[in-house]
């Protein structure tokens, strides 16, 4: 079973792992963050139900006490795991993959995350070397404890003026529905707003094209001003401009910029993902932003904004991280501050692709999936054959290479847990954008049999 990735515990239930994984790892849980109490929360799932009794009779038998908050966003347990200074909790979700999908992601004390390298691999390595599982003589209890109104309290002091702006929301179905109306009110348009497990009506990933669709409709059809749309777990947050394009997530890091650079005077570190256009930071810098560029997810994300104490940070898959939301990401969050700039800047006659055009300054490719067993010898491939016909500007080697030129620039990265490399290129026209996309393309068929995924 191989549901252990870099970030989290995921994949499809009862194929990639199933209720002894579950068990196993609510037991060791315990004893790897050296703790008696751990929180718990679900999404709705139509497994979350199963796993969870199998992940709290785990705890418990460890000896420890779990203190469960139900049906919860993601980042409402990451809310809850700092506010109330918990050394562990679990969210069981699967964020944005489809219903036959579930996870666990962990999380430590402060609401850093749990990954791979830092704890999620020794208890793969206990669970494969079959280490016992031997119930306490005393047995943790259960109890369930209510964090909404303290999370929907936190949440509000945030909340602008938005009487003046037409909203469209796309809920995917997903968690966001335990809040959104409770935020925003019935002025907006909904849809998809009922929590459904099974997701009948898109996947929740806004990443897709396919699963935009409808929120694009209803922007035109309602004359919206934007349109917002949430993946399942509601850790993430997208958008649409009014006239119904997509707007690349990466660009909305720039946005947030009139929130805490402008609006409130907090001048220092903004983070960026290795993706993330060049015009972000060309943006923000103006205002006041010293810019650092990371490794793509929130095992790297959290941690790194929490060490360089950054303002907040963002990255191209739609998180969005904040320092006074414990350095954790919440899209409900996002959207509500970014919602903010929107109605401050309808204000002044500015509209959402008005003010994405005064950013996005690039021809983008948007990432690019090539399926190739060989990926550091196809990334070591690119990054040579590129840096000598060209002399780079800058280079970055962490999470795959970034190279710059004054032109250009691409970014090729290795999946965590497909055979995949990904492959995004951002250029100053359309032409040179599809030369070197064309050239890397070619050269990853020709050498190593690579095909797009």
């Amino acid at each position: 079973m191989g549901a252990f990735h870099a970030y989290d515990i995921r994949g499809i239930y009862n194929v990639d792992f199933d209720k002894d994984i579950v068990y196993k790892t609510g037991y060791f849980l315990p004893e790897l963050l050296g703790t008696d109490k751990v929180l718990t929360g679900r999404d709705c799932r139509v497994s979350s139900p199963e796993i969870h009794d199998w992940l709290l009779k785990g705890i418990t038998d460890a000896g420890a006490d779990v203190y469960d908050i139900g049906l919860s966003t993601t980042p409402m347990v990451y809310f809850a795991t700092a506010n109330y200074g918990f050394k562990a909790s679990v969210q069981i979700t699967a964020s944005h993959n489809p219903a036959n999908y579930n996870g666990m992601k962990v999380s430590m004390e402060n609401a850093l995350p749990v990954g791979l390298d830092n704890g999620l691999g020794r208890i793969k390595e206990w669970i494969d070397e079959g280490r016992e599982c031997i119930p306490a003589a005393h047995k943790g209890s259960v109890h369930e404890m209510d964090v909404r109104a303290d999370y929907l309290e936190f949440l509000l002091r945030n909340k602008g003026d938005y009487s003046g702006l037409k909203i469209a929301f796309d809920l995917s179905n997903g968690m966001s529905s335990l809040f959104a109306r409770q935020i925003f009110g019935d002025a907006p348009a909904y849809i998809f707003d009922e929590m459904d497990g099974r997701f009948p009506n898109h996947e929740p990933n806004p990443l897709v094209p396919e699963n935009v669709k409808a929120l694009k409709d209803l922007v035109r059809n309602t004359g919206a001003d934007i349109g917002v749309i949430y993946d399942g777990d509601a850790d993430r947050v997208m958008f649409v401009d009014e006239k119904s394009e997509f707007i690349s997530p990466d660009l909305m890091i720039a946005v947030l910029g009139h929130w805490f650079l402008e609006k409130k005077g907090e001048k220092g570190i903004v983070l960026q993902d290795i993706r993330s256009s060049k015009a972000v930071g060309e943006y923000l810098t103006p205002m006041g932003a010293e810019m650092k560029t990371w490794k793509v997810g929130r095992a790297f994300a959290a941690r790194k904004l929490r060490e360089i104490d950054g303002v907040y940070g963002g990255e191209l898959a739609g998180h969005y991280y904040f320092r006074d939301f414990f350095y954790s990401d919440s899209g409900l969050l996002a959207s509500m501050l970014i919602l903010n700039v929107v109605a401050d800047m309808k204000k002044k006659g500015v509209s959402v692709s008005q003010l994405v055009s005064r950013i996005a300054r690039y021809k983008n490719s948007g990432e690019i999936n090539f399926r190739v067993e060989d990926k550091a010898g196809a990334m070591d491939a690119v990054r040579d054959f590129f840096i000598s016909r060209e002399t780079p500007s800058a280079m970055m080697d962490f999470d795959g290479y970034r190279v710059e030129f004054p032109e250009w620039w691409f970014n090729i990265r290795p999946s965590n847990t497909e055979p995949y490399l990904r492959f995004i290129c951002e250029a100053v026209s359309d032409d040179l954008l599809e030369e070197k996309v064309n050239a890397a393309e070619g050269l990853l068929a020709e050498k190593f049999g690579a095909v797009r995924a």
